[in-house]
């Protein structure tokens, strides 16, 4: 399939959570940030005086990061490594002393993700800090996964896979992804692309069927010339903590 073949098709839909106040979808909105906020609150729980923190991108790990500045306005001494210059921005704003090379490991990452399988195989990047939220993943001791039920799904691939790559002959790129999917398009399109805080773009990729091996996509896709990261974190998280109606509850990667 060719990429402007590949262009044309349309990517999945989703609601917009700004909606009015007047709009019932509205209402179901501030109940998801209810629930993504209390995902976070569950997360401090987590944290230790002392501990350098990894600071995830979006709006549930926004929540995690407010309660962590709360905890420092208390006296409590961390340091966070942002995943973004968006979080990095809000830690300061917080309290939170920012780092952004270290010695050793991160003793706990929080994050959000945009999908979530019951194997903790994770989706995220929809936000567009993909490649620094799994470097961050990658070099902590304990990865904390916060979501709203709604994130929970049975298989990965109900919505668009973010892939980072080069804008240097960047549709070149797009050709060799195209193979792999059922339709890509450039976020934020040709005119006006998406740039990552790495200097990148990204390709989201959608799948009909959903993805049926997440662990060999991932690896296909690494090998594929002119892409930086891909959305997909496979053995990453140890826990998924989820906001649902009745509470949150604590999900454990299958051994």
């Amino acid at each position: 399939m060719w990429v402007d073949q590949v262009f044309d098709q349309e990517t999945r839909q989703y609601p917009n959570t700004l909606s009015n106040r007047q709009d019932p979808s509205w209402s179901r909105s501030a109940e998801q940030d209810d629930l993504k906020r209390a995902a976070a609150e569950k997360a401090l729980e987590l944290v230790r005086d002392g501990m350098l923190l990894g600071l995830g991108s979006g709006t549930t790990s926004r929540y995690f990061v407010e309660g962590v500045g709360r905890l420092v306005a208390d006296g409590m001494k961390v340091r966070g490594v942002p995943t973004s210059r968006a979080t990095a921005e809000l830690a300061a704003a917080n309290g939170i002393a920012v780092v952004e090379e270290i010695v050793g490991q991160i003793d706990l990452a929080v994050d959000g993700a945009d999908e979530v399988d019951p194997k903790l195989s994770l989706i995220k990047g929809r936000g567009g800090a993909l490649f620094r939220e799994k470097l961050v993943a990658a070099a902590s001791k304990r990865f904390v996964v916060v979501v709203d039920e709604s994130k929970v799904v049975k298989r990965l691939g109900a919505g668009v896979l973010p892939v980072e790559v080069l804008p240097f002959l960047w549709r070149t790129t797009a050709e060799r992804l195209a193979d792999l999917c059922s339709g890509l398009k450039i976020r934020g399109g040709e005119e006006e692309p998406y740039v990552t805080d790495n200097g990148n773009l990204i390709l989201d990729l959608s799948f009909e069927d959903g993805i049926a091996d997440a662990s060999s996509l991932g690896s296909v896709l690494k090998a594929v010339t002119g892409v930086v990261e891909h959305g997909l974190f496979i053995g990453t998280a140890a826990e998924c903590i989820v906001g649902g109606p009745n509470g949150p509850r604590v999900l454990t990667r299958p051994v």
